[in-house]
Parts: C-alpha cells; sequence; structure tokens
C-alpha cells in the first residue's frame, strides 16, 4: 500500500512538471525610453533689444574753392534700445531666418573744426535699422548664426559757432549701407529665448549740403562724411506656435 501511494505522488508530481513546461510564457517589456523634446527654432518671432553701440564719422570739408579739406573724425558711442521681429526655418540642424529690426539710438559728439577752429562739428545718430538674414547651426536648444543685409541711420550734423554757441548749419539725412553681424541665442523655455548680438553697419559716403543762417560759414562747411557703426545688444524673442519637435518614443 505504501508503494503505491509513493508510485502516486510521483505521478501527480511528472504530470504537474509536464503540464507547467507546455504553459506559454508572458514575457513583460521593460518601459520604453522617452528622449526629452529636440528643440525647434521655427516659426515668427518678436523681440526687444538694448545695448551699445559707437559710431565713427570721418568729415571732408568743401569750401568756396573746391578742394576737399579733412576736417578730422568725431567717434561717439551711446545707449541703444529697440525691438525686433522675423522669421525662422530649420532644417536638421541648419537653421535660416529673416529679419527686421529698429533702435532708437544716443549716438552724438563733437570736436573743434579743423577748417575753421571758430567753429565745433557735431554728428549724432538716433536711430537706426537692419533689414538681414541669418543662417545658424543648433545644437539643441543652442543656436548660433552668421548674418548680413542692409542698415539704415538717421543722422544729424550741426556746426556751432564757440564764441556764441549759435548753431550755424545743420544738416540731417537717412543713411543706407550693409551690415553684417554674428550672434548666440539659447532657447530658456519652448517658446523664449535670450543671446547676445554683435554687428558693423559699412555706411559708406554722404554727401550733406547745410541749411544756414550765416552763408560764410555754409559756403565752406559743406561736407562729405563717411561713418561706420558697431554695435552690441543683449536680445530677448518670443517664438509663436510650437512647442518644439515632438519627442521620440522608441517602439516594440
Amino acid at each position: 500500500m505504501k508503494k503505491l501511494l509513493l508510485s502516486a505522488v510521483g505521478l501527480v508530481a511528472l504530470s504537474g512538471s509536464a503540464m507547467a513546461a507546455d504553459l506559454p510564457v508572458h514575457y513583460k517589456a521593460p518601459p520604453a525610453p522617452i528622449i526629452p523634446p529636440i528643440y525647434d527654432w521655427s516659426g515668427f518671432y518678436i523681440g526687444a533689444n538694448g545695448g551699445w553701440g559707437e559710431s565713427r564719422n570721418c568729415l571732408d570739408a568743401t569750401p568756396l574753392v573746391g578742394l576737399d579739406v579733412s576736417d578730422g573724425c568725431v567717434s561717439r558711442s551711446g545707449g541703444l534700445l529697440g525691438g525686433q521681429f522675423g522669421y525662422r526655418w530649420q532644417s536638421a540642424q541648419f537653421v535660416y531666418g529673416l529679419e527686421a529690426q529698429g533702435d532708437w539710438a544716443n549716438l552724438s559728439g563733437s570736436h573743434v573744426s579743423l577748417v575753421n577752429p571758430a567753429f565745433t562739428t557735431g554728428v549724432k545718430v538716433d536711430g537706426l535699422g537692419l533689414f538681414t538674414g541669418q543662417i545658424g547651426y543648433a545644437w539643441n536648444n543652442s543656436l548660433l548664426y552668421l548674418k548680413g543685409g542692409a542698415a539704415v541711420t538717421s543722422n544729424r550734423l550741426d556746426i556751432v559757432q564757440i564764441a556764441t554757441g549759435i548753431d550755424v548749419a545743420s544738416a540731417s539725412s537717412t543713411r543706407w549701407g550693409a551690415a553684417v553681424g554674428i550672434g548666440w541665442e539659447y532657447g530658456f523655455t519652448p517658446n523664449w529665448s535670450v543671446g547676445i548680438e554683435y554687428d558693423h553697419l559699412f555706411m559708406g559716403n554722404s554727401n550733406n549740403s547745410f541749411s544756414t543762417i550765416n552763408p560764410v560759414a555754409a559756403a565752406f562747411l559743406n561736407d562729405r562724411i563717411s561713418q561706420d557703426v558697431d554695435m552690441i545688444a543683449v536680445r530677448v524673442n518670443y517664438r509663436f506656435g510650437g512647442y518644439g519637435a515632438p519627442p521620440i518614443v522608441s517602439k516594440y
């Protein structure tokens, strides 16, 4: 009887093992890894900028005899404040864009005229604009870019008689030239970015015929002025639209 009982127990154990071997195995895959979103620079944006600029002007006076006489150079620096708007589109890591920028400026300075030391020559830039294209390379939310295009400045030139302090001659002009620049921008949220940018403006030469209450002053103070501008500014932009490229999810 004892042997019969042991045989039955062994048979049941063997049958259970065989049935367990025939059961399907259920494998639970580990959670799919989620890669953080890739920052997308595409879209319209608008922003503000502020910084510092320096304008250098060299003057050549043309007296009645028709000769050009160097009247020296004036460099002046001051603050810049303005805004910009544009559009960017991204292809892989390359970013392309178009932008318009306008700034109020306070770049003014004066010096004693070399042509006639009885007068001072004062030059002021009170506004400037840039219309540029961009090409850049992005490392996710960090963007390094180059820019170039057209530039425009609003200028005023005054001739002041030292003895009386009277403005005896003045000229205002809007000048067009070229601009090149380099910048870096960092996206600190999906839609907000901050950056820094340097630009150089090549404004060329401009001839100015003065309006004056003093014909004697106007006779030899008609100037040809060359101009170059350097500017560096901190920029903050808000980009409209999406929140970056969607996350990449691995699938099994």
